[in-house]
């Protein structure tokens, strides 16, 4: 009967050993993957808003539809205005000047090779902005529009949306993402996933985890 009690208390024991191991452990690695996977999130989304800038800078709108918006970058161009002579160069100046020559020329240069510069994407990485990581070809949710601000301005405006429910693993951290979910939403009354930019006004296309 001894034997019988001290085995049963040596198996509470080893119960509660293991239940709050995985109590602090789960917390742990939930915040190891949130923060691994929001890494990979926000730099496809600072791609997509530098692509998306790029597009407004030549056509004064932004776009809401990636089919577009991967074909600028892949085909399209951009015009620069390049100095033909340093300002420092009198002699230089003083020729161009005796010319007629204005001091700058117009070139255009692919988009793809310039707009993410210094950093170089593929034709590949370019046709796979679209993607939120980490899920089963999700796309990011992208909308555009021209809005009218309190001074009677219209200005274009753009946002893209990535939810944690779509790129975190639902599974293995359900309570995990509910709580993050309701935090945000309920007691923050902030979007429950990384974006950036915004439909109601404009803001630089600033993201939220900025």
């Amino acid at each position: 009967m001894k034997k019988g009690i001290q085995l049963l208390l040596a198996l509470v024991i080893i119960g509660l050993i293991y239940v709050i191991a995985v109590q602090i452990h789960t917390p742990l690695s939930f915040d190891k993957q949130m923060k691994v996977r929001n890494a990979a999130v926000i730099a496809k989304l600072k791609d997509i808003r530098t692509a998306e800038r790029a597009f407004k800078g030549k056509y004064q709108h932004f776009t809401d539809n990636f089919d577009t918006l991967i074909n600028f970058v892949l085909t399209d161009s951009i015009e620069f205005e390049f100095k033909l002579v340093d300002e420092d160069d009198s002699v230089g100046m003083a020729k161009l000047k005796k010319s007629g020559k204005k001091n700058v020329e117009k070139r255009y240069v692919n988009a793809i090779d310039t707009i993410f510069s210094p950093r170089k994407l593929t034709a590949e990485d370019i046709k796979n902005l679209r993607y939120i990581p980490y899920t089963d070809n999700m796309e990011f949710l992208l909308e555009a529009n021209n809005i009218v601000t309190e001074s009677k301005v219209e200005i274009p405006v753009v946002e893209c949306r990535a939810p944690y429910k779509a790129y975190l693993d639902t599974v293995a951290f359900r309570q995990q993402i509910i709580n993050l979910i309701d935090d945000q939403v309920n007691n923050f009354g902030k979007y429950a996933g990384l974006k950036f930019g915004s439909l109601e006004g404009g803001n630089n296309e600033a993201g939220n985890w900025e």
